[in-house]
């Protein structure tokens, strides 16, 4: 297994992330684009102590940029893990 900080890089803290989390209990991780969904169960649950339910991902592709008028690059991909907690877990991004 990876190091769990390599695993899981941060929480994803956006509109849509918040409403996830207090609707559904969702929370939004950008994680390591290498990972799969067992191994981010696995890292979230030993990191945060709680128990997660399911884990949803998706892979972002990088936006490009403008560096001046000629040059043209892009930023890296990633990938966002929404991971489900489980029923009776607290909103633990919130005393972070």
């Amino acid at each position: 297994m990876k190091v769990l900080y390599e695993v899981v890089k941060s929480p994803c803290l956006t509109e849509k992330s918040n409403i996830l989390q207090e609707l559904q209990g969702t929370v939004v991780f950008k994680v390591d684009p290498r990972a799969n969904k067992i191994e981010i169960k696995q890292a979230v649950e030993k990191l945060f102590n709680v128990k997660v339910s399911s884990v949803k991902t998706t892979a972002m592709r990088g936006k490009q940029k403008r560096a001046g008028i000629n040059s043209v690059g892009r930023t890296n991909d990633w990938k966002k893990a929404y991971v489900n907690l489980s029923e009776g877990e607290i909103n633990f991004l919130d005393e972070l």
